[in-house]
């Protein structure tokens, strides 16, 4: 197993750990670590927890230096709290918690509007808050920077099964579930569960640079995901629907990106005319086959580009047949070009 590497600052390193963003922001021996508190409850989702926890947790291990960057809190009502999981945590009391926290983050899960209800706690964390270098939240954590009014006129993200219920309740924010994590200044929102885990490396990343949060995402085994504008949930889940016929049809066409498809070809398959085929595929997944097709071009192109494949291999395995088209595709529905999106969401080069 390779080692992670560790990373020491510099005998000679002079950089203000606390306002440098970039590789070379290293924190000197003498900076006080920055104190991280996640604030949860009863019924909190535990990956919203302990995903944000393990990201600073790793970039501590990984920073070879006197002083760690880190402090890390875990802070609720009372000492100890079950997850909807069923797994009980011991944290930290509110009566007990610093009267400064460099990051706060609100977790969610299902407990979230009871807590968020709770107004002894609204009134700490907008106390908190006004002290904070950043407060953030996962998942339906926003719910309770929305009632403290902190995400007004901002562009904000949560999870996807909630956002419309938000958006009803909550109308002067900007909410959208094509973001994993967003920030507007000291705010982040991050969206469902896992994206928490993106939004730590981000912050890992603006405290400490580029190369440590990569071998911190290294060390997780996951993707070192800096801009934050992944969608949420692939798409592809829309087109699942009763009739078997087509989701065993759309495995098929998944499979077979490459190759010339025709409605003629797809109708062919599914033992039905032409005309048939359209109508009652258009009725049960809500799509065309020709924008079905497309769509799940965009997926396959997705996942390459992700894995660091070149445009053109791209284009030609999943069947855009030529570059052009797989960059008006994907202009059309990202609204970014392939190299572009490559660029940010590729997965870490092997080193």
């Amino acid at each position: 197993m390779t080692k992670s590497p560790q990373f020491k600052p510099s005998k000679k390193c002079s950089i203000d750990f606390s306002t440098t963003i970039g590789p070379a922001s290293i924190a000197p021996k003498t900076i006080a670590p920055k104190t991280v508190a996640i604030v949860c409850f009863d019924d909190a989702q535990l990956l919203d927890i302990t995903g944000p926890m393990q990201v600073f947790s790793s970039a501590n291990d990984l920073y070879e230096g006197d002083v760690k960057p880190y402090r890390l809190l875990t802070i609720a009502e009372n000492d100890k709290i079950k997850t909807t999981s069923g797994l009980e945590l011991a944290v930290e009391p509110l009566s007990l918690a610093p009267d400064q926290l460099d990051t706060l983050i609100i977790s969610g899960g299902r407990g979230i509007n009871r807590f968020a209800g709770n107004k002894a706690i609204l009134q700490w964390l907008d106390m908190m808050n006004r002290k904070t270098r950043r407060t953030a939240s996962v998942c339906s954590g926003s719910l309770a920077l929305a009632k403290l009014g902190l995400l007004d006129g901002k562009k904000a993200t949560t999870h996807w099964s909630r956002i419309d219920e938000f958006r009803r309740d909550y109308p002067s924010v900007l909410w959208t579930n094509e973001a994993i994590f967003i920030r507007n200044g000291k705010i982040w929102t991050s969206a469902g569960i896992t994206s928490g885990v993106d939004m730590a490396l981000a912050m890992v990343e603006e405290d400490l640079g580029f190369n440590l949060a990569k071998s911190v995402a290294r060390h997780l085994v996951v993707y070192l995901r800096r801009p934050g504008g992944q969608s949420q949930f692939s798409e592809l889940l829309d087109f699942y629907c009763e009739d078997e016929r087509f989701n065993l049809l759309n495995q098929w066409i998944m499979k077979n990106l490459s190759r010339p498809l025709s409605v003629a070809m797809l109708a062919e398959k599914c033992g039905m005319s032409e005309r048939n085929f359209s109508r009652l595929y258009t009725r049960d997944t809500g799509s065309s086959p020709a924008k079905a097709i497309e769509l799940f071009r965009l997926e396959a192109a997705r996942q390459y580009l992700e894995q660091n494949w070149s445009i053109k291999k791209t284009a030609r395995q999943c069947g855009f047949g030529s570059e052009e088209t797989l960059r008006r595709v994907f202009q059309r529905h990202l609204h970014v070009s392939p190299q572009n999106y490559r660029d940010r969401f590729s997965r870490l080069p092997d080193e």
